[in-house]
Parts: C-alpha cells; structure tokens; sequence
C-alpha cells in the first residue's frame, strides 16, 4: 500500500506546481503550445535514470510506452489550454473527477480490470468531492472549455492504463524512460510545423530568461511530482486509484489559490469547498485503510474449526422432525463445535415453572458425540423474532420483565453449569443491533447479566455477539471474554427490499480483517478471540423459507454462491466460524431432493 503515500506526496507537489503554472500562465509569459513543448522535452532528461536499471523489452512495449507518453502530453496541453483560459479552482476538480473515470472505463477494456467494493467506494467519495469543487463554483463552462476538459480527461485516461500495461511487462526505470520519450518526440514532432516552430522561437526572443528560470525550476518540480505519480501506478494495482488522488492536488490548488492567488471564497463556496476538502481527505483515508486490508497477511494454513448454529424452532418451522434432524447433523455432517439455543419462552411458558427437556436432550445428544457447545441464552437469542419472550413477561413493566430475565437466567447456569462440554456461555445475541420485534431493555441490562451468570460460573467465557456489517464492535468486544460477529453478505432490507429485493453487500473480505484491527486498537487487546459466530449459509427473504419457491430460493442463495461464501470468509482470516442454515440444508435434501448443500458441508467439517 505504499503507492498510496507515494502518490499523495506527488499530488502536493504536483497541486503547488499547478499554482505556479496559473501564475506563469496567468501573466502570458507563455503560451499553452509553448509550455507544453518545453514539458515534453524535458522528459528527456529520463536518461539520467537508466544507470539505475534499464532492461531491454520488446518492440511491442515500447510502442504502448510511445504511446503512453504522446497521450500525456496531448492531455497535458489541452489542460494548459483550458488553464490558461479559466480560473484554476474552477476548471481542473472538473479534470480531477473525469479523468479517473476515463482511467477506470479504459482499464476495464485494456487491462480486464474493475475496483473491489471497497476502493470503489473510496473512488466514488474522493471523486464526488472534485465535483463538489467545480459544482460550488456557480459558472457555466463555456461548451469549448468542456470540449477542451473532456479531451484532456480522455488522452490522460489513455495514458494511465497504457502506463500500467508497461509497467506490468518491465521495471520501472525502463518503463518510465521510454514514456517520456515517447512525448519528447511528440514535442519535437511539431518543429516540423512552421507556426509551432515560429512560436517557441518567438517566446525564445522575448528576453525572459528570467521566467524560463522560474518556468525551468517549476518544471523540475513537478517532474519530481510526475515521477513520483508514474511510481504510484507501478505499484499500484490498479491505476484509476492513483488517478483519483489528484483530487487531492485540486484541494492544495483551492487552498494557495485562497492564499497566493488571492481568489476569494465565501458563504456556500467556501462550505462547499470544505466540505468537499473534506471528502477527498477521508476518502483517500478510507483508500489506505482498503489497502491496509488488503495487505494483512493471512495463514492459509491455519487451523479452523468449523461448527454450526442448530435451532429446535427453526426446524419445526421447516416442517422437520427437530431431534431426527439434529441427529442426522451430527452423525452425518460431524460439525467440530455447536451453538445450542435456549428459548425462554419454551423453557418457562408460565413463571416459575422451568421445562428444560428440550435442552436436556440437545445437550445429552451433543455429549455422545463429544462435540464443544456454545450456549445462547437471554431474552433476544438467535431466529426470528429474535425476542423469545414468554407471552406473561411480555405484559410486564420494563424493570421487572428484566428482573425476571434474570431469575430464568439464574436458573438455566445453575442447571447447566456443570455440563463439561459446553465451552462458553453466549448471553443475548447481537444486543446492540436494532434487529427483529424488539423489546424495551432495561438500563445497563447486559452488564447485569454478564455479572450474573459470572457469579455463578466464573470458570466459562462470556461470548458476546455483535452485527459483522453494521456493528460499531466496540462495545460488544469490550464487554466479552470472546467476541463473536455475524458474516452476512446476500441480505433483505425492509426499507430497500421493496423496490430492489435482496441486497449484495459491497463489501469484501478486508473489510472484516481492518476492522478488527481497529477494534483491537480501540479496546488494547490484541489476544481476545475473535470468531464467526453467524455465517451465512442460507437465503435471507422476507417470507418464510417453507413458503418460498426452491427456484426463488436457489435464485438467492445457489449452491456456487454457498462454495463462494466458504472461500470468502476463510479470506476474512478468521480460524472458527459457525455456519447458520444446516435445517435448512436438510430441508433441501429430503424435501427437494437436493443434497449438494449437505454433501459440501461434509467436506467442510470433515476437512482436516
């Protein structure tokens, strides 16, 4: 992720360079032609680099290379050329947000590329931030200056992804020599012309060796900055990011146009232009925690434990036998770990009076097996309605509904303590997340559960949930022995689902790996467990699954989107991950005689 400071040092450099360049153009010292001859002629002082590393490469790359560099310099002189006939602040944040998405657009073809959801979103941020810049203007481009943005936008677009395409097929040296080469040519080409050549002569006769010095100087820095960009693309893995942080260099240009160039800015404009500093700053920010994500090394040789979430509800809902089918699950699948449930409302339908036959039985099961338990127990537990509350607590007052949690609470650890294989004890589930037929909770509620059952085991961690996408963690991992999120990434939305149906997260495995990076930070522990308590593995709709069409169904959740979702969250870096849907994939088999879902379990649980 290096290229990401490389390329903001080169955005300074080169967004203080510009400035200069409006004043030099500004007082007609040069013309647009001018200047940018004398840019591309300077390309030829890349020789000095070659000592450095030159590499013979075919004919093929140096064409593309010859290429890369006329393409820069014609989007170079169409952007002096609209320079010198508007304002800075107003005509290159117009460049800055058209130009990368030439960039993207030409990548696409060129190099079969496109962004992961999360540098797509930092693109579109730092992006929309350039267009707040120009937008808070209030002028009208003149339909020649949008011709002139467009044509630079387009040649810079070209030369960026034909720079990738060297870089990839040489070093860098090698690469960016015959680049700039390339538009030394191009510069010496128009000396054929006898008006160009009379123009850079003229401006050779004026007497202002004085301002080719400060030309020259200016010229040597933004070639620092220039260097420093084509770095960035090398290194990089995709060059429309290194293309967006320009807009960065348009955020320097409104600050010393503010302060040098004397442009002065206020009410909206200057909002507007904050604002939009702002936007460029965090989205460049939210790029190199993307690729700070990217970068975290992962063991794809360690250990996992793959277990599963089992419901008694879940499985009388599909219409299935619940005992035979955990018993098949067990015997068949041989999940490494289990995540039980407690139902408060089927274990004290009337208070005071306990029934725990159904998690007897469960857990004597899992015993015979040998298999490690997780056991959920609270007032919000997992499948919907997510609030498992008995019908007489429901009518109660707030406080003492919470009081009377607590005695059932009291009541399932003491009956359960002493049960060897249950590993830790999951109070609530996603308590900080405003999901399902809520309930009002009683102030500091999970605090007081978590010193209740630590009263009467203090031997058991306490595991404590929290939502993977939308969870803040924080809290969640602050509280626990071990934290637990959810992974879902095929998803309904009660606002959203009525008018674009399920919902593919946009987000990728390093979303999950920098986050926990920074909530580790955040609490100071760095040895906490941190494990997959919920992974999906099943469709997410707004009806019922047993009344949902098996081709619906598929549509939502095929079996290539289930061997996707394994390869995914193995990519998250995590080494114990509880799989929800296993009713579901039984389901599948002995009603729709579809057994894939079941049969790749297998290997997944099976897997050494």
């Amino acid at each position: 992720m290096s290229w990401i400071f490389i390329a903001v040092l080169a955005q300074i450099i080169l967004g203080t360079s510009a400035v200069f360049d409006k004043i030099l153009l500004g007082r007609k010292f040069f013309d647009p032609f001018t200047y940018t001859f004398w840019l591309g002629i300077l390309g030829i002082f890349s020789a000095f680099l070659l000592p450095f590393g030159f590499q013979v490469v075919s004919y093929q790359i140096i064409g593309a290379a010859f290429l890369a560099g006329v393409f820069f310099i014609l989007g170079m002189f169409f952007l002096f050329y609209v320079l010198n006939l508007s304002e800075a602040s107003q005509t290159l944040p117009v460049i800055g947000g058209i130009s990368p998405i030439f960039t993207l657009i030409f990548s696409y073809f060129l190099l079969n590329s496109w962004l992961g959801s999360g540098d797509l979103m930092a693109f579109l941020i730092i992006l929309s931030g350039a267009f707040i810049l120009f937008i808070v203007e209030k002028k009208e481009l003149r339909k020649s200056f949008i011709t002139l943005i467009l044509l630079a936008s387009l040649f810079l677009g070209l030369s960026n992804v034909l720079s990738k395409i060297v870089f990839g097929a040489s070093n860098f040296i090698t690469g960016f020599f015959w680049i700039k080469i390339g538009g030394a040519l191009l510069a010496l080409f128009f000396l054929v012309f006898k008006k160009f050549r009379r123009e850079i002569l003229n401006s050779n006769q004026r007497g202002l060796t004085h301002h080719y010095f400060l030309y020259l100087s200016n010229r040597a820095y933004a070639g620092l900055g220039s260097l420093l960009v084509y770095l960035a693309i090398f290194l990089s893995y995709h060059p429309a990011l290194v293309d967006a942080t320009q807009s960065l260099k348009y955020v320097i240009v409104f600050l010393f146009a503010l302060i040098l160039l004397k442009e002065r800015f206020k009410g909206w404009v200057l909002i507007g232009k904050i604002s939009a500093t702002i936007l460029i700053s965090f989205g460049i920010l939210f790029l190199a925690l993307v690729g700070y994500a990217r970068a975290i090394p992962i063991n794809e040789a360690r250990h996992i434990d793959w277990g599963l979430t089992y419901s008694t509800k879940f499985a009388e809902q599909l219409g299935l036998d619940w005992q035979k089918t955990y018993e098949k699950i067990l015997l068949e699948l041989k999940p490494r770990k289990v995540r039980l449930i407690a139902y408060w409302d089927e274990i004290e339908k009337e208070r005071g009076i306990f029934n725990f036959s159904k998690t007897d039985w469960l857990i004597q099961k899992t015993k015979q097996n040998g298999t490690p338990i997780v056991f959920v127990v609270g007032m919000k537990v997992p499948r919907w309605p997510e609030f498992h509350v008995p019908l007489w607590a429901q009518l109660m007052p707030d406080e003492e509904r919470e009081e009377a949690l607590r005695e059932y609470l009291k009541m399932i650890i003491e009956h359960y303590k002493n049960e060897p294989l249950i590993e830790m004890w999951q109070i609530e589930n996603e308590p900080f997340l405003r999901f399902g037929e809520r309930l009002k909770r009683g102030e500091n509620f999970l605090e007081k559960e978590i010193l209740l059952v630590k009263s009467i085991d203090n031997k058991r961690p306490i595991l404590i949930t929290d939502s993977g996408e939308f969870g803040l963690w924080y809290k969640a991992a602050k509280l626990s022995d071990i934290f637990g999120t959810t992974m879902y990434r095929n998803v309904y939305s009660s606002f959203l689902g009525r008018f674009i149906g399920n919902i593919n997260y946009p987000i990728g495995p390093g979303y999950f790996k920098l986050k926990e990076k920074i909530v580790r930070f955040l609490i100071r522990d760095y040895d906490k467990r941190f494990i997959v308590v919920e992974l999906q593995a099943e469709p997410w709709s707004h009806i019922q699954l047993q009344n949902l069409p098996y081709k619906e169904q598929m549509r939502l959740f095929s079996f290539d989107y289930f061997t996707d979702t394994i390869k995914y969250a193995k990519e998250t870096g995590f080494d114990e991950y509880y799989l929800w849907g296993a009713e579901w994939w039984y389901w599948l088999k002995e009603k729709h005689n579809d057994s894939r879902f079941w049969e790749y379990a297998k290997t997944i649980f099976q897997s050494i």
